[in-house]
């Protein structure tokens, strides 16, 4: 693939690069030819190309942009745990951090030619849509889903400046997801032979991708640079909970003991939650099949995702001394 670049390699920006879902598209880009940075949150030993940085300190977003004079840029870093606590966090980082980043974008002298702010389906509600398309009128039912829309409403205010397009990825998993997200909870009490578990609804139904086809979509995408605008990233099948307990215990040999605990049944729970591909593959082509059960089994096997290095020609360097509370993929 011919790629026009002002460096011997293009480059490419992902925030959250440390996150779960960063990596996998690191490998990706990397694949295509891509040199990678990112930025990362803690003052643990990063690496190099990876620079810690608060995605709400404008000043030292600002450099970080400037060093890296990225071609591409994929914005993943955000809260993305929808049961977050601290709800001014999810506001502060996942909508003013990206203003602050496009912000940054806009004043490069040359700008990358596609960047991509990963937003989320939970703004879609409790849609009564069945299969939902990115036509559906967003109706978001907490915190964490409103501020992905007002994320998209600030990424709308810079597409006269910046290449941008949106994604809507539907919910995702794979080896790397912390046990906070629902189903490597459930795979981790298999993983240690554990005889009962708590968890909240069994009844919502979402529609589960594997992170390596998120992130294929996600590289797939960058490489068009579809300015303006907005994919879901889905299968169009959704299992319910019950649905992934039966796979997984099929998987595992064994049976497991399921409580509901109240206290894990949220207020304003979207119900169903499954999306249209139609558009995503209209544009990109199908993603590889892989199926819910392929990916229950890799995460059962715990096989190391074998995930590649970012650039090396940078040494890492702390951008600022406050310390954002999370940046993880979207």
């Amino acid at each position: 693939m011919d790629i026009l670049s002002k460096h011997a390699r293009p480059r490419a920006l992902i925030t959250g690069l440390r996150g779960f879902t960063g990596e996998y598209l690191a490998r990706e880009l990397n694949a295509c030819g891509y040199e990678v940075f990112g930025t990362a949150y803690g003052n643990e030993a990063l690496g190099q190309g990876v620079y810690y940085v608060d995605m709400c300190d404008p000043l030292a977003l600002q450099e970080v942009v400037n060093q890296v004079q990225p071609e591409i840029v994929a914005h993943l870093a955000a809260i993305s745990f929808v049961g977050h606590g601290n709800v001014e966090d999810i506001y502060r980082i996942n909508v003013v951090g990206t203003r602050n980043l496009l912000e940054a974008l806009s004043k490069l002298k040359v700008p990358p030619r596609a960047v991509l702010v990963a937003s989320s389906a939970n703004i879609y509600g409790n849609s009564n849509a069945g299969v939902i398309a990115e036509t559906e009128i967003a109706m978001p039912a907490n915190d964490y889903a409103i501020s992905k829309l007002a994320t998209e409403h600030v990424a709308r205010l810079w597409m006269d400046k910046l290449p941008i397009f949106i994604t809507r990825p539907f919910n995702y998993t794979g080896v790397g997801q912390a046990e906070n997200f629902l189903l490597p909870k459930i795979v981790s009490h298999f993983k240690r032979k554990a005889t009962h578990i708590e968890l909240g609804n069994l009844d919502v139904a979402r529609d589960f991708s594997d992170v390596r086809n998120i992130a294929k979509a996600y590289c797939e995408l960058l490489l068009k640079a579809p300015a303006g605008e907005t994919f879901n990233i889905c299968t169009g099948k959704a299992y319910t909970l019950r649905q992934v307990i039966q796979l997984v215990e099929e998987i595992a040999g064994y049976q497991i003991d399921v409580q509901v605990n109240p206290a894990f049944v949220r207020a304003n729970e979207v119900r169903v939650l499954v999306g249209d591909p139609t558009k995503l593959r209209n544009s990109i082509g199908s993603l590889p099949e892989i199926d819910l059960q392929q990916t229950l089994r890799w995460m059962l096997a715990d096989v190391p995702p074998n995930l590649v290095p970012v650039a090396t020609i940078s040494e890492p360097k702390a951008m600022s001394t406050h310390k954002p509370i999370i940046e993880v993929a979207a």
